[in-house]
């Protein structure tokens, strides 16, 4: 063992004896070294992060030498995504006419059931023009009514009432809910009217109130109106009262329960003063709306 650790040593000592020591060289390493520590520091943290970076910008550098070329495919292939855009587009344009043609039937049908004799359409109109591109396609949807039948449909901005529009909203969102229904047969969900009867009485309150129990067989419905004639559908009736205390306004709301649903119907009709008349009336419309199988409706 001890020869061969002699003949180990002496092979080193040959080794050492032949290596010629450059300093010039030595410096150049460290050099080198210490650029590749900058480079890490700065790109890095490890040296494959370095060269991959370095890959980058090369690849940049040549796209910018290269740049009448980069354009031009560049400008190939945004051809090529606008013609495929037109396509889709105008193949969605033809998808909405057709849809809107049938949802312009049912939304006139559920208008019918409002007490309203409209005729009610949706246009869609729009050109492929690259300033009418938009995520959705380049159509621009209007819906029409004539509330006249020897008037042509307008816009319902030129046209419709502060009532008729409550009631063509509230025919879109049944009509709407009629074909979620059938798409998620099953689920309920919960839909919010305020005062959908704005600018109604009478005969279209009641067409309103029979709409809104129609829509809650299938979804929970809450509604605030002022309308005796809604508020005989609810399955659940609240009184929502605002009364100033100590010079604060306090907003308060309580469930009228069915002993005291008369008189609260009675008040809506004939306001603060009760009259045997107004009671008799809300009896009938309690006996009117009985019997009428939905789920809730809260009124106010």
């Amino acid at each position: 063992a001890r020869i061969s650790i002699e003949d180990v040593g002496a092979s080193v000592r040959d080794y050492a004896g032949g290596v010629e020591a450059s300093p010039e060289r030595l410096g150049q390493v460290e050099d080198r070294l210490a650029a590749l520590d900058r480079l890490k520091r700065k790109y890095g943290p490890e040296l494959d992060d370095v060269i991959r970076c370095c890959q980058n910008l090369s690849q940049k550098l040549n796209e910018i030498e290269n740049k009448d070329e980069v354009l031009a495919r560049l400008r190939a292939e945004m051809a090529g995504a606008g013609k495929s855009y037109v396509e889709l587009a105008r193949a969605l344009s033809r998808q909405r006419e057709s849809a809107g043609r049938r949802l312009a039937k049912i939304v006139e049908a559920e208008i019918s059931d409002l007490a309203m004799n409209a005729v009610f359409r949706i246009e869609t109109s729009g050109t492929d023009d690259e300033q009418n591109w938009t995520a959705s396609g380049f159509d621009q949807v209007t819906f029409l009514i004539s509330t006249n039948p020897s008037e042509p449909p307008r816009t319902l901005e030129e046209i419709a009432s502060g009532g008729e529009l409550s009631r063509v909203m509230l025919a879109l969102k049944a009509s709407v809910e009629a074909g979620a229904k059938k798409k998620q047969s099953g689920s309920q969900r919960a839909m919010v009217f305020d005062e959908v009867d704005t600018g109604i009485g009478g005969r279209a309150a009641e067409a309103v109130g029979k709409k809104l129990q129609e829509l809650s067989r299938y979804n929970q419905v809450l509604c605030v109106t002022h309308l005796p004639q809604i508020a005989m559908f609810a399955d659940h009736h609240y009184l929502i009262e605002k009364k100033e205390a100590s010079g604060r306004s306090r907003t308060s709301i309580r469930e009228i329960t069915s002993d005291h649903r008369t008189h609260e119907l009675a008040r809506m009709i004939s306001g603060s003063k009760l009259t045997e008349t107004s009671l008799k009336h809300a009896e009938q419309m309690l006996k009117q709306s009985a019997g009428r199988s939905s789920r809730p409706v809260a009124a106010r």
